[in-house]
Formats: structure tokens, C-alpha cells, sequence
């Protein structure tokens, strides 16, 4: 949806000439949110102006769903695109909803249809249109306005969204709702966005993909994961910090490390010489015992089954907790130290037992070099 091939901008500056973005190229795939990270005046917040035209780029090619830009006109190219700034630049002396509806009453939207959509929009950051809708800016609070300069700019349904440092004005309560909102909306509305950050911890939160500028180049783009897991040089793995293994721990779910593991289970009528047979074949410690669906009823341990007679049923533990496939690996992990647990089993959205997990296997997965997702960098 958005691709730049060798962008360039030139500034001159006491007779210093330099180029702020330096021979970027980027693609962003329909419904993704890219990310462009990097400390203050690396390029990211020129490359964003320029896509919007706010500036003039000095060279390369800026297309937006295969169409060159340049030939656009400039109403006709913000039509398709919403953009967002920090200092939420709210029309002090028009109400929410006219600020809202500022550009679908320029593209000479009904009253009717510009109501339907402001409430629309309302309810999608939490705030009721009854008690907002005629109030001035002037009148909310700061982390309220910063979610109608959000909505604002999706109030004509462009496809695409350009962003910049849009939460970077807000406190850190509001900040995070403000960004779980946003996400919320992104899952429904699945708009290409390419978002400023200098934020390692809202790009990881935020993005599909993250682009890191330094210099006004790109250093590398990859996926969250991938970046946090194989940074491209020491200034990438700087930026993202030392602690990027343990960042990893949010993005990586339970799933991705059980997908990895042998799954061996018994059922309740198992022999125990049969069960301990499989134990020993495959050095497990205890193994889990499952009903007919496939849902975990508990464990027999190895030491308990050596040398017994009868069935599974008769030596059964309980399990004290279980994890979700979809849950990340810091809420596993938490759940693990609170009930003080070298591993758990780990069950899918139908309850059906997918594997354990430990302590061991979340440590070799963070250190194996594996990665949820690569990007296609076409």
C-alpha cells in the first residue's frame, strides 16, 4: 500500500549541504502498521512529511497503492491519507463533532452521515457521543483530545494512516489506553499505517514491522520479534536495549514454544508400565494425561509409575494451573513463579492440551535464534 524506492530530501544549512532521509526504500503491505523508530533527527518525521507533502522530496519515488504520488494533486493524495501529530491541533472553537467531521464536510458529506460517523468513531476510543459530541477542546482532558486527533483523522475512511509521535504528549496511564484503543481499532478497521516513534517498548507494542533510522537511512526493518532477536549491528542493538530478550518475553506466545515440543500423552485406562515405557523412551519426568476430547485431566509422575501395576487414573495428579496457547510468555512465566512451578501444560481456545512448558523450554527458544514471523521485504 505504501512503497518508497530511493527517497531522498536534501537540506542545505550554512552552506552545509546534507541529506536528512538518505536513499530510503520501505514497503508496507495493505493493513499492516510499520513502525519508523529512531532517536531525534535520524529522518523518520521527514520521511513522514514527505509521503503527506508537507515537504518536497529531492528524489526517489513515493507510491501509494502502485500509484506514483507525483502526479497527484495534493487534495486529491490527503483525501486517502489521515494524519496525526503530536500536538493534536484541535479547532479550539468548533465542537468535537465538527472537528471531527472537518473533512468529511469537505468532501461534501450530509449532516446525517457526518453525525453517524463521529458517534461511530466515538464509541470506538471509549468516550460517549451524548456527552462529548458538543463540547469544545477546551473542555476534555489532555488524553481525551489526543483520541479525537486519532479518530479525526479516520473520520473519512482513508486506507491509509500516517502518524506522528502521536502519544507522545501524554501521560503514561493514558498513553497506554490511548495505544490499546488504537489497537483495538487497527484489528477492525485493518488500515495501513506507518507510525514516528523514538519508543522501543510502542513500536514492539505497535508495529508489524519496524523500520530503525539511524543517519537518515534505514539500518534495519524487521519484524518486532526479529529485530528484538537478531539485531542487524550494535547501534540497532543498542537502541533496543539490553534487555531485548526479555522484551521478547511479550512478544512470543505459548504456542510458538509448545509448537516446538514433542506433544506424548496418556489416557486415564494407560497402563502404568505402559506410561512409564513412554516416559523412559522420551527422558519426560511425568507425563500428561488426557479425556477422550483431548483436554488435560492431570499427570502421572515417572517415579510414581515405575515398577506399578493398574492405570493411570489411580495415579493421578491435578494440575494447580494451565496456560493458554495465546498467552505471551511473561504471563506464563508469572504463572509458573507464582505457584512456584518448574512447568505447566498449555492448552489451545477449545481447552484441548497442546504441550508443556518450562522454565528450560522458554530459555532454549529465546536463545535458538527463532522468530514468530520473518518479513517479506518485497
Amino acid at each position: 500500500m505504501i512503497k518508497l524506492e530511493n527517497l531522498t530530501k536534501t537540506f542545505t544549512q550554512k552552506g552545509t549541504t546534507f541529506n536528512a532521509v538518505d536513499n530510503v526504500s520501505l514497503n508496507v503491505p495493505e493493513g499492516e502498521m510499520c513502525v519508523l523508530l529512531g532517536p531525534s533527527g535520524c529522518g523518520k518525521s521527514t520521511t513522514l512529511k514527505m509521503i503527506n507533502r508537507l515537504i518536497s522530496s529531492t528524489s526517489g519515488k513515493i507510491l501509494i497503492n502502485g500509484e506514483d504520488t507525483s502526479g497527484l494533486d495534493t487534495v486529491t493524495l490527503r483525501r486517502n491519507i489521515g494524519y496525526v501529530i503530536q500536538q493534536i491541533g484541535l479547532f479550539p472553537n468548533m465542537t468535537i463533532e465538527d472537528n471531527i467531521t472537518v473533512v468529511p464536510r469537505m468532501l461534501g458529506w450530509d449532516k446525517k452521515r457526518c453525525r453517524e460517523r463521529a458517534c461511530e468513531l466515538m464509541s470506538m476510543v471509549a468516550l460517549d457521543p451524548k456527552t462529548f459530541l458538543q463540547r469544545y477542546p477546551r473542555e476534555l482532558s489532555g488524553g481525551q483530545q489526543q483520541r479525537i486527533g486519532v479518530i479525526r483523522a479516520l473520520a473519512a475512511d482513508p486506507p491509509v494512516l500516517l502518524m506522528d509521535e502521536p502519544f507522545g504528549a501524554v501521560d503514561p496511564i493514558n498513553r497506554e489506553s490511548i495505544q490499546n484503543e488504537f489497537l483495538d481499532m487497527q484489528r477492525q478497521l485493518r488500515k495501513t499505517v506507518m507510525l514516528v516513534s523514538h519508543d522501543i517498548d510502542e513500536a514492539l507494542k505497535l508495529g508489524d514491522r519496524i523500520a530503525v533510522f539511524g543517519q537518515g537511512k534505514i539500518v534495519q526493518c524487521a519484524s518486532p520479534d526479529e529485530l528484538l532477536a537478531k539485531p542487524a549491528n550494535e547501534f540497532v542493538g543498542s537502541f533496543v536495549g539490553q534487555d531485548r530478550t526479555l522484551k521478547r518475553l511479550l512478544l512470543v506466545q505459548a504456542g510458538d514454544v509448545t509448537d516446538q515440543q514433542p506433544t506424548i500423552t496418556a489416557k486415564k485406562t494407560t497402563p502404568l508400565a505402559e506410561a512409564f515405557g513412554m516416559m523412559d523412551d522420551n527422558d519426560l519426568r511425568s507425563i500428561t494425561v488426557v479425556d477422550d476430547d483431548g483436554k488435560p485431566l492431570g499427570f502421572v509422575k515417572r517415579r510414581e509409575a515405575r515398577g506399578a501395576t493398574g492405570e493411570c487414573i489411580e495415579k493421578l495428579n491435578k494440575f494447580t494451573v494451565t496456560g493458554r496457547a495465546e498467552e505471551n510468555l511473561r504471563v506464563v512465566l508469572s504463572k509458573l513463579y507464582e505457584h512456584n512451578l518448574v512447568w505447566m501444560p498449555i492448552v489451545d481456545e477449545e481447552g484441548r492440551y497442546s504441550g508443556e512448558i518450562s522454565q528450560d523450554y522458554i530459555a532454549d527458544y529465546l536463545s535458538s535464534g527463532r522468530t514468530r514471523r520473518a518479513l517479506n521485504q518485497a
